[in-house]
Order: C-alpha cells, then sequence, then structure tokens
C-alpha cells in the first residue's frame, strides 16, 4: 500500500483518479530514467550508494516542482486542476519505491535495468498504480450511491475497501511464469 495519500485523498472521483494517476506515470517514468542515470553515472563510479535515498528523494522532489513549474507555463487552466495534487506527487512514497527498485540488482539473475528497461519499470508501475485508483474511484462512486451505516461513511468504508482490493491483488503474487517455453 505504498502511496496511500493518494489513494485515498483523490479517489472520491474517478476524473481525480485519472488526473493524478497520469501525472504520477510521468513522474514515474522521468524518476526511473533520473534515478537510474545518478545511479550509474555518479553514484556507483564514487562510490557513494549509501547516499541514494537522499538523492532520489531530492531528484524526486525537485523534479515534481519543475513539472509544476512546466505546467503552470504551458497550461494555466491544468495547472489551476493540478495545484493540489503536486504535493500529494511529492510524498508519495510510491514513486521512490520505484525509483530504488529501478536501481536495484534482479534477485533471479543478478543483473541490473537498461536504462530503457527502467523507463518501462517506471511507465508500468505509475499505469497499474493508476489502474488501482480509478478502481478504487469506481468503488467509491459506487458506494456513495447507496446506503452504508453511519458509523461506516467516509475514511472507514474507504479502508475497508481498500483492504479487499490489496486482498484480490495478493491472489496475483502466486503467479509463477516458466521461463521455459511448454509450461511447468
Amino acid at each position: 500500500m505504498l502511496g496511500l495519500c493518494p489513494f485515498l485523498c483523490v479517489t472520491k472521483k474517478i476524473s481525480g483518479a485519472v488526473k493524478i494517476g497520469i501525472s504520477v506515470t510521468l513522474v514515474m517514468g522521468a524518476a526511473s530514467v533520473i534515478a537510474w542515470l545518478v545511479d550509474n553515472i555518479i553514484l556507483i563510479p564514487y562510490d557513494i550508494t549509501f547516499l541514494r535515498i537522499v538523492v532520489f528523494i531530492l531528484l524526486i522532489a525537485s523534479l515534481v516542482q519543475f513539472t509544476g513549474m512546466m505546467i503552470q507555463k504551458l497550461s494555466p487552466e491544468l495547472n489551476d486542476a493540478m495545484r493540489s495534487y503536486l504535493p500529494l506527487i511529492t510524498t508519495n512514497c510510491a514513486i521512490l519505491a520505484v525509483a530504488l527498485l529501478t536501481i536495484q540488482d534482479n534477485p533471479y539473475t543478478g543483473i541490473s535495468f537498461t536504462l530503457a528497461e527502467a523507463l518501462l519499470n517506471g511507465i508500468m508501475s505509475g499505469v497499474g498504480f493508476m489502474i488501482v485508483l480509478i478502481i478504487m474511484a469506481g468503488i467509491r462512486e459506487k458506494i456513495e450511491s447507496g446506503t452504508v451505516l453511519k458509523s461506516l461513511e467516509g475514511l472507514p468504508i474507504a479502508l475497508i475497501s481498500a483492504g479487499l482490493i490489496s486482498l484480490a491483488f495478493s491472489g496475483f503474487a502466486g503467479l509463477h511464469f516458466p521461463s521455459t517455453p511448454g509450461g511447468y
């Protein structure tokens, strides 16, 4: 449940979920590429990999601020719509997790991502996050149109729904895809 704050804050309407989902996807893709470049060009050669978390947090915060400035210059209407979402993206730990996973060696092969794989990993992680946001927004819109116990209105029913969604997605954790053609 990385990224819980935007997950609960913007999933009241599907339109808000789509907006932040697209923004997170773009930032995750860019953050993955920048993290890969910084790690391979600066941190590893100078043997300062112990600074990864601090450097990546600063990179993500700078990237989001730069994105905000670009949106403000290019589209004032979009800037007004996205103004409240940018702080949520800055503090989204899912973006930091994807950046850290991008530079990590694969435990099965011992090989790290290439630059193209880092970009693809960041974008597809963002798409997955957006899908979950849209699913949660759809569920919350449906719940709003129904009747819920007074004590469960608002955040409690959202947390129960999030728990049920996480149980459903945890079923994918046991799937194993064979590396050889023909199956197991």
